[in-house]
């Protein structure tokens, strides 16, 4: 499976509503796993971003459509970017010209 690091912000509606923010990522958690993804480790970020998860996910259009599933709620903002580990990145860079 592949990993992501999904990023994000509160909206006006998610950061009035905060107290209801666990639940939310409780919900987001199942969401993702009814996907056949999987949320490895979710944060409380101090900075640019509110919360992030890292998750596991067969695919990019799996995790496209997790946070596009999990913005429409209207409580967050997300950004999703591809993570490789170490051992893909060393693949990568050994298969170089």
């Amino acid at each position: 499976m592949a990993t992501y690091i999904m990023l994000f912000n509160y909206t006006q509606q998610g950061v009035q509503n905060v107290k209801e923010s666990p639940a939310r990522i409780e919900a987001a958690k199942k969401l993702l796993r009814d996907m056949g993804a999987e949320v490895k480790a979710s944060y409380l970020m101090m900075g640019r971003y509110d919360t992030i998860f890292v998750v596991e996910a067969p695919n990019d259009e799996t995790a496209a459509k997790g946070a596009l599933a999990i913005s429409s709620k209207g409580n967050v903002r997300s950004e999703t970017l591809r993570a490789f580990t170490e051992d893909e990145y060393k693949k990568m860079i050994s298969a170089l010209p």
